[in-house]
């Protein structure tokens, strides 16, 4: 039952992967593709680690895949948030057809 439910999770995380390196190809602008970089990573092989650790249950190896979500968790978004703010500092600009730029009014 567990390998099943782990095939299914790294089914799910492999669909988060194609959806947003399509994401990194399709979007317009620096910032649009960094979300879907983040949420790739995130959910994607965030899922991916935890179907492997379900399949190959508490074992070192998967005690490590739960240690490298915990790490994904927490350095994903803070590493796409400072290079947001870099790229925006660094005067990148928006796509034409944005609808705001909370930024760029400080």
């Amino acid at each position: 039952m567990s390998d099943i439910l782990g095939l299914i999770f790294i089914a799910i995380g492999l669909g988060f992967d194609f959806f947003g390196c399509l994401g990194l190809v399709r979007l317009p602008d620096v910032y649009n593709r960094l979300q879907a970089a983040t949420k790739c990573v995130t959910f994607g092989t965030c899922s991916i680690l935890f179907g492997t650790f379900l399949i190959m249950g508490v074992t070192p190896a998967g005690v490590k895949c739960l240690l490298a979500i915990l790490f994904l968790i927490l350095t994903s978004p803070t590493s796409a948030h400072a290079l947001a703010r870099a790229s925006h500092l660094a005067s990148v600009k928006l796509w034409s057809r944005s609808e705001c730029d909370y930024y760029g009014k400080d």
